[in-house]
């Protein structure tokens, strides 16, 4: 039998290797090691504020929640409502640790809401202002990745304040906090329903038709009702009971005119309550174009585009069907020509603008 000859192959190269076909790729160095993947962050649940407080009172609160939106008065009585649940569930640690964020550091925050001692094994956390930190992405990339990995049952809220444009440095906080509230006014039945609750928290019972009157009384107006609320609750003391005399004796309600207060009654559907917002603001010197563009705004934002008041654009686009917006937004376009050309009664012209963006006469 003939020798088998050598191969002419390198010897470098073994016949027994496999092939580099669908092979994984060699390791890097240890020099060139691929940084740690962040964890992944899914976006937060939007809830609304009666199912947070509902929680909170048979003692489940998130582990992280992200409060943001317009009406400041609304996070006010979110975050008072929360610590009065909280301060019933944990006896053990009743006060909330407030911070803010322009005066305290990342780790600092986060060391509140991870760490934990046998005396307070669970503590809520405020941090307030916290588009301070937007002026950092290192700070935000770290207090996001610190809020994804929850270390115990202490609860952290963070708290945007208002702001007419959203502020896209802070989506990384939204989405990795557990629960997002967004704060807008609410209509009227919400707005009886928050009554109640503080009524109730005050230790107080209204007698039937207390809350509407008040309600309506402050014209829909969230910081007026809550103010009258307080009054009534004063009022009260220990007899624990408000009657509609009593109401209807102190109710000295001082609602405020402000664009963005007329807009919300405008994108809630509230015609009337609009009509009473326009006239303020017009009595208060507001000119008509302002609010002829703040409506075409509005829809305008509802249909796609960019939008002062990106959250009412919002609320208006879920009332309304697109195709009546585009009808809406082409009635104040003829609006506006009829004023700059002065065809018609301006005041007149703005009272039904109003009510075509309303829904009442599209």
């Amino acid at each position: 039998m003939a020798e088998k000859k050598p191969s002419r192959r390198s010897p470098t190269k073994s016949s027994a290797e496999p092939s580099k076909a669908g092979s994984r790729p060699a390791a890097k160095s240890p020099g060139r090691a691929a940084p740690p993947r962040r964890p992944a962050i899914g976006p937060g649940i939007g809830l609304e504020a009666s199912q947070i407080l509902d929680r909170a009172d048979e003692g489940q609160f998130p582990a992280t929640l992200y409060v943001e939106g317009p009406d400041e008065s609304l996070k006010a009585a979110l975050l008072a409502e929360l610590r009065r649940a909280w301060a019933r569930t944990v006896p053990e640690a009743p006060q909330a640790r407030v911070f803010r964020a322009d005066e305290s550091g990342v780790d600092e925050i986060l060391a509140a809401f991870h760490g934990s001692s046998l005396f307070s094994p669970r503590e809520l956390s405020l941090v307030l202002e916290v588009e301070d930190l937007g002026r950092s992405a290192k700070k935000i990339d770290a207090l996001a990745e610190g809020l994804a990995r929850p270390g115990g049952a202490s609860t952290l809220v963070l708290v945007e304040s208002a702001a007419e444009a959203p502020r896209r440095s802070l989506d990384a906080l939204r989405a990795a906090c557990a629960v997002r509230w967004l704060a807008m006014p609410p209509s009227r039945p919400g707005l009886l329903a928050w009554g109640k609750r503080r009524l109730a928290g005050a230790g107080v019972t209204p007698e039937p038709g207390v809350l509407e009157a008040i309600v309506d009384a402050c014209e829909g107006d969230v910081a007026a009702t809550f103010n009258e609320l307080d009054k009534l609750s004063v009022w009260a003391g220990d007899r624990g009971r408000v009657t509609l005399a009593d109401a209807q004796l102190l109710l000295r309600p001082v609602a405020g005119a402000d664009l963005p207060g007329y807009l919300a009654a405008v994108a809630l559907g509230d015609a009337r309550l609009a009509g009473r917002r326009l006239g303020r603001l017009l009595a208060a010197g507001v000119s008509e174009g302002t609010v002829l563009f703040a409506l075409a705004n509005l829809v305008g934002g509802a249909l796609g585009g960019w939008s002062r008041y990106r959250d009412l654009s919002q609320a208006l686009r879920r009332r309304r069907e697109p195709r009546d917006l585009v009808r809406t937004l082409d009635a104040l376009y003829r609006a506006e020509s009829a004023w700059k050309h002065g065809r018609a009664d301006v005041v007149a012209l703005l009272e039904q603008a109003s009510r075509v963006t309303c829904g009442e006469a599209a």
